[in-house]
């Protein structure tokens, strides 16, 4: 919970520019479950948050708790791949609403490079009339290995965050907790690390910090300019070298429960490693959440709040979208 001195303090101050937080973080590492926590528990700040999804199906602001806050949904892509004027005119309609908000959350997609993000924030269009606060980076302690820095975009969510949120630590043991922030370490010297579960963690540690001050950007190793000016090819080349690919499933028709676990069982390839969607499965009336980060995956079921639809995104590395979407229509009821 937030203290009533610091909802304050964020409040009082419209000539510092609106507060933002950048949340990032690598895919299943629970970022959105991070943001249901801090809409839940924000006591009195109008909060606006802004949500990005690699795929072209927006699954993350369906599972967003909606408590008055505002949520706008950019175009599709990471929004380090963007040109960023969407972005920035997004902000702007945040800004000239006359229901003004406190705070402004935005959460990039797990494969997306948070600097370009940043340099926007500190850009001449938005400088002026926002205060970048921090990046939060969420790191997956249970699915995490030496091998996740290989990925350039995990690489620079770790390297750019001014927090890092080591969360799920409930699934592992303090010596894996201990050798995990050892390797952070390795990337960011002397990184503040938070632990939590279900991204649960206090709010005074993680809004409203002041780790990431305009004035301090050059110790990224350049100036804003510099890196300004390279933004688009630093955007454009990290989702290449990565291999990063997405595959997004509609269908009103059910799918049949057995086959659905038979595909996660004995079909989903490995190079798979997130999957989150939205299942409807025959002879049910509930609606299913379906989340998969790495090997584990979960169901939940919740109500329907509109006409039934299965929506799945699979995302991984070079995937065969024609195998795929065959075995994922083969697990639909029959007519």
């Amino acid at each position: 919970m937030l203290s009533q001195n610091l909802v304050s303090q964020i409040i009082d101050m419209p000539n510092q520019g609106l507060p933002v937080t950048i949340v990032t973080g690598f895919l299943g590492s629970g970022k959105t479950t991070l943001l249901n926590h801090i809409l839940q528990n924000q006591q009195g700040l109008k909060i606006a948050v802004l949500v990005n999804e690699f795929g072209n199906i927006d699954i993350d602001s369906q599972l967003l708790i909606s408590a008055d806050q505002d949520m706008m949904q950019l175009s599709n892509g990471c929004i380090c791949c963007s040109i960023n004027e969407g972005l920035i005119e997004t902000v702007y309609d945040i800004l000239e609403r006359e229901d003004k908000v406190d705070y402004l959350v935005v959460e990039t997609s797990g494969v997306a490079d948070p600097l370009p993000l940043a340099i926007t924030f500190l850009g001449a269009e938005l400088k002026q009339l926002t205060r970048l606060d921090a990046i939060l980076t969420v790191v997956d302690a249970e699915t995490f290995s030496p091998d996740f820095l290989n990925s350039e975009a995990a690489l620079n969510q770790v390297a750019y965050g001014d927090i890092i949120l080591l969360n799920k630590v409930d699934l592992i043991s303090p010596e894996q907790v201990a050798a995990t922030e050892a390797h952070i370490q390795t990337v960011k010297d002397g990184a503040r690390i938070l632990h939590c579960s279900h991204g649960k963690v206090p709010l005074n540690m993680i809004l409203d910090v002041g780790l990431s001050p305009t004035e301090q950007h050059d110790e990224w190793g350049q100036t804003l300019e510099q890196l300004a000016n390279e933004k688009q090819s630093i955007a454009s080349n990290h989702l290449k070298n990565d291999g990063f690919d997405s595959l997004s499933f509609k269908s009103t028709r059910p799918f049949d429960l057995n086959r659905f676990e038979h595909f996660l069982r004995e079909q989903l390839p490995d190079n798979i490693y997130r999957a989150k969607g939205l299942l409807w499965f025959q002879w049910e009336t509930e609606r299913f959440i379906f989340q998969l980060s790495g090997k584990r995956y979960s169901l939940n079921h919740d109500q329907w709040p509109t006409e039934p639809l299965n929506q799945l995104v699979l995302i991984g590395r070079n995937l065969d979208k024609l195998t795929l979407m065959q075995q994922l229509n083969n697990c639909l009821g029959r007519k």
